[in-house]
């Protein structure tokens, strides 16, 4: 039984081997007939891809060669169309060339006849030449047998007679030189008035200041009349006390409410009427107070001065400045001129300076400069004899100033010549600041004698019928007789009483002489 068992089981085993061989073997002939006719595929689809590679390359070329048919083409084309226009530049450059070597031997040919003529006027010249030296020669003869007649006939010696003729030709050179002279002054006085005009107003609009004038007030208010005995104190000690303590002068009168300081120093004079005010308002009134507070006052006017001058010189840019210089200048601002802060006058003066110099090409600064320190010298004229010019300039030369602006400020009103240009300058910008509207006052006396003065002046000279001071005295009008004045005189005339006002008379800004000349006529028909 067990062995019909096995063998049953080894029957089974080996079916199911057979049965494996025989699917592994189908399974490999039916992959193998697939890969084959995969690989048919395969070389089928290579085949293809290889015909449509030859096919396209060859489109590819044949493209490829009708496009370079074409740019051959094209540039032939091209190549023709240069080689036509380069022909046709050469046929033209050919018929320039031809016209030019016409035109050549035309101009060659016209040479040589103008050397021809040329030749021919040389030989004209010559003869003439050779009649203008026998010419010479008989003329030479003529005027030496006419001479010897002259003389004989007139009893002259040949020096008389030269001086003679000399004398009528100087005569007749006289009158066309005063002529020329008159007109090259003209054309010269116009074109430096337009251009002096343009300066000043070019200066005048580019620096533009308030009004300047003010009025110098030195009189101190009380409270009540009460007040004036306890500063004038026992027997007068309050008053002399504060006198001694500020070398002014204080004035006690009758007027209600009011106090009046005098002195000629303007620094002290602010000094005295500080101290007054603060004594007035301390209530302390006594000598020893009256020094305390006068001191202290003078400390502080010292230091607000000082600060003055300061600002004064960074408001102009000024650098340099010395301690004592600048209080100077600080010192100007309790000074006025007509009613005319001279420390603002200073500043505007040294604006204008620089503007000007400026517009003529010169160092502004140096104008500027001094501009600002032309008028110190008002600072210390009530302490030192002298004008104001001379003792600025002595005080500056302390301080090592330049010689140019030591020159500008001893020579701004004409007491030094000027050796540079920067004086005339300042001259110019103070006459300008001072002389502008409102800048300054005048009293009406003063104002009169100087229009009088004016009239005199002119009247002075002969030939001078009339003359009227015109335009607040800016001008004169003078009116000469035509018959005492000739044409030729007018102009000296006007400019020698232009140059007496100027030497004899002080004004602000300038005066303008107009010469008036007539010569009436007058017949009756009867």
């Amino acid at each position: 039984m067990d062995t019909i068992l096995m063998q049953v089981d080894v029957s089974a085993i080996l079916a199911v081997v057979a049965g494996l061989l025989i699917g592994i073997s189908v399974t490999w002939i039916a992959v193998w007939f697939i890969n084959k006719a995969k690989a048919r595929t395969l070389h089928e689809d290579i085949d293809r891809q290889l015909d449509g590679a030859k096919k396209e390359s060859e489109n590819i070329i044949r493209a490829a060669q009708i496009e370079a048919a074409a740019e051959t083409i094209k540039r032939k084309e091209q190549f023709n169309a240069e080689a036509n226009q380069i022909r046709a530049e050469f046929r033209e450059t050919e018929i320039r060339l031809t016209k030019r070597e016409d035109v050549l031997d035309k101009q060659v040919e016209q040479f040589r006849q103008k050397e021809q003529a040329l030749q021919e006027q040389g030989k004209e010249v010559e003869r003439r030449l050779q009649n203008v030296d026998l010419k010479d020669k008989q003329l030479t003869a003529v005027i030496a047998q006419q001479k010897n007649q002259l003389l004989k006939m007139t009893a002259m010696s040949i020096e008389e007679a030269k001086e003679m003729l000399l004398k009528r030709l100087e005569d007749e050179c006289e009158l066309e030189m005063s002529a020329l002279i008159q007109r090259k002054v003209d054309e010269a006085v116009e074109k430096a008035a337009d251009k002096g005009r343009e300066i000043i107003s070019t200066a005048i609009q580019r620096y533009v200041a308030e009004q300047t004038c003010e009025v110098t007030v030195s009189a101190v208010e009380i409270p009540n009349d009460d007040m004036k005995g306890r500063i004038i104190g026992r027997e007068g000690r309050n008053i002399r006390a504060f006198e001694k303590a500020t070398g002014v002068d204080v004035i006690v009168d009758d007027t209600p409410g009011t106090i009046v300081v005098s002195g000629f120093d303007p620094v002290r004079r602010e000094v005295a009427r500080l101290s007054m005010e603060r004594l007035i308002q301390d209530g302390r009134i006594h000598p020893s107070r009256i020094e305390e507070l006068v001191a202290q006052t003078k400390k502080d006017i010292n230091a607000k001065v000082l600060q003055l001058g300061k600002d004064a010189a960074v408001e102009t840019n000024v650098r340099g400045l010395n301690n004592r210089v600048m209080s100077m200048i600080g010192a100007l601002n309790y000074r006025t001129s007509y009613g005319q802060n001279v420390l603002r006058h200073s500043v505007e003066v040294a604006f204008l300076s620089q503007v000007m110099a400026d517009e003529l090409g010169l160092d502004g600064s140096i104008a500027r400069r001094a501009g600002l320190l032309h008028d110190i010298g008002k600072a210390l004229d009530h302490e030192i004899e002298g004008s104001h010019p001379v003792i600025g300039a002595n005080f500056l030369r302390r301080f090592n100033e330049s010689p140019v602006i030591l020159n500008a400020v001893e020579g701004h009103h004409g007491d030094l010549p000027p050796n540079n240009p920067y004086t005339p300058l300042v001259a110019a910008a103070d006459a300008i600041s001072a002389s502008r509207p409102g800048a300054r006052r005048e009293t009406l006396e003063r104002y009169i004698k100087r229009l009088e003065k004016l009239e005199e002046i002119a009247n002075s000279f002969p030939g001078v019928e009339n003359a009227y001071a015109i335009q607040a005295g800016r001008e004169i009008r003078v009116i000469v007789n035509a018959e005492k004045v000739p044409d030729e005189s007018a102009a000296k005339v006007a400019r020698d009483i232009a140059k007496k006002v100027e030497a004899e008379m002080t004004y602000p800004g300038e005066i303008q002489v107009t010469l008036l000349r007539e010569l009436r006529c007058i017949e009756y028909a009867r």
